[in-house]
């Protein structure tokens, strides 16, 4: 969910060495709870965005609407909050933002009135196009509430002509380029739309009479709802009193679905894109282990997003896997360093080393992925600290050289150490005794049972999708990022 090019960032993104996620995104219809299973959804995907949160709801007759900054129970800590949230159908969403402001303003679901009704509506991806359709809707008159390209589709939707909503957004959506999964509510239905080239997830259960979209399986899971299907690229669901009905809008369109919701991004007890997360990632580590194989006692991952990774390595190299880093999940994104010069701070109040584990050994240590390194640096200071003789990095992914437009949030290409180093200046910025990276060929040869095409853009450098450059036109289809 990207902010519109004028708006500043207000994170310091030099405190990010992790590439951060992009949204999550729910919805509910044909349930007297179903701001409750919502909410219970966007708890399950608060990995997805830990900005804010927010439900909009509709009872036939009202649209209720609560957002807020933070977390999800933070946002919904009052006692009464989802009583008020009335209605049989609802929408949710935890945001991310990939650039720009975090002001509440732009917490979503947004919510509009219009001629036809309330629409409201919660976005996961970027569009691509953002720039141009938003300086044409204003030229044309349109008056922007929020920074978030989000705002482009209800505005694009009042502008259409066509006799009925589900033609309005059809041609809304035929607008949009980019990477985007969406969930809209109406007066009477919700509906739910996947970009044609299906770079992010987003699939629909059911549970008694009640439909879910989410957009990961393991929040269908948390209420006990039937996985149905996904949304398909370029597919307009349309839910409501005839229950599902679908519409096709783009055809004939490669599909890229987005590597990286494998490696780090998606839970890993989800199922998308036709395979399981924690499958794919055992997969990656056992590659990694046959491309990379080190002499050494023990393999340890950097937790949580990697432990799966580090299992497969584990089992392929036939070295035990231990849990040498304990990290604390209680250290909230505005945590502040109380000094400036204890510059390791940040690392140690998140992860501690168990020094029983570590001390007299020779530790392979799996990451998903590097950014910046630094954090992977204090990372192997504090494990040769605790003891061990060596320290040798495995990734189970590719170098990072490239920024992404399609909804995660890496750093521009100058931040990216990959970028800048080769992997023996990497190992020596890290300190470390040896590092390698998954291949790309070991990249894709994971995922072959998905059956689908993949974006590895931040890879490659090779953007399947034509994006925006700074002043609005449109890079050449697979040119690499200057």
């Amino acid at each position: 969910m990207n902010e519109s090019p004028r708006a500043k960032s207000a994170q310091d993104s030099s405190s990010l060495d992790k590439p951060q996620s992009n949204c999550g995104i729910a919805a509910v219809y044909g349930s007297p709870e179903a701001s409750h299973l919502v909410y219970l959804a966007l708890y399950a995907l608060q990995h997805r965005g830990q900005e804010s949160s927010g439900i909009v709801s509709n009872d036939g007759q009202r649209v209720h609407r609560h957002v807020g900054q933070g977390l999800v129970a933070d946002v919904f800590s009052g006692p009464t909050i989802l009583d008020q949230l009335k209605g049989s159908m609802a929408i949710g969403h935890n945001r991310y933002s990939t650039t720009g402001s975090t002001l509440v303003l732009n917490a979503q679901p947004l919510l509009f009135r219009s001629k036809q009704g309330p629409f409201a509506l919660s976005h996961n991806g970027n569009f691509t196009n953002s720039g141009i359709l938003r300086s044409w809707l204003e030229e044309e008159g349109s008056l922007f509430q929020t920074t978030t390209d989000t705002e482009i589709v209800p505005h694009l939707v009042a502008r259409s002509r066509k006799p009925t909503l589900t033609d309005k957004i059809i041609e809304a959506l035929k607008q949009i380029s980019g990477a985007y999964s969406l969930v809209m509510l109406s007066q009477d239905r919700i509906f739910a739309a996947r970009d044609p080239h299906g770079v992010r997830p987003l699939c629909i259960g059911k549970k008694d009479d009640a439909y879910f979209v989410v957009s990961e399986t393991c929040a269908l899971d948390l209420v006990r709802a039937e996985y149905i299907r996904d949304v398909t690229p370029g597919e307009l669901v349309e839910i409501g009193p005839d229950g599902i009905i679908s519409h096709r809008y783009a055809e004939g369109k490669e599909h890229f679905s987005c590597v990286f919701e494998y490696i780090y991004f998606a839970r890993p007890d989800s199922r998308i894109f036709n395979d399981n997360v924690d499958k794919v990632r055992r997969k990656l580590g056992k590659i990694l282990a046959l491309e990379s194989p080190v002499d050494a006692d023990i393999v340890i991952s950097v937790p949580d997003s990697s432990n799966t990774a580090a299992v497969g390595f584990s089992r392929r190299s036939g070295m035990k896997f231990d849990l040498g880093l304990i990290r604390n999940h209680y250290v909230g994104r505005t945590f502040i360093q109380p000094r400036q010069k204890m510059r390791d701070f940040g690392v140690r109040v998140k992860f501690n080393t168990v020094r029983g584990i570590l001390q007299n050994r020779r530790v392979v240590v799996v990451e998903d992925s590097i950014v910046r390194g630094t954090t992977l640096r204090q990372l192997v200071q504090l494990i040769r600290q605790a003891g061990a003789t060596e320290v040798h990095v495995r990734v189970s992914s590719p170098p990072i050289i490239s920024p992404c437009f399609y909804g995660m949030d890496f750093p521009s290409k100058e931040e990216l150490i990959a970028a800048q180093k080769s992997v023996e200046e990497i190992r020596d910025f890290l300190k470390c005794d040896s590092l390698a990276y998954l291949s790309q060929e070991g990249l894709m040869q994971a995922v072959t049972d998905s059956n689908c095409g993949f974006c590895s853009a931040c890879f490659t450098g090779r953007y399947p999708i034509p994006i925006e450059d700074r002043i609005g036109k449109y890079q050449h289809e697979n040119e690499p990022e200057r």
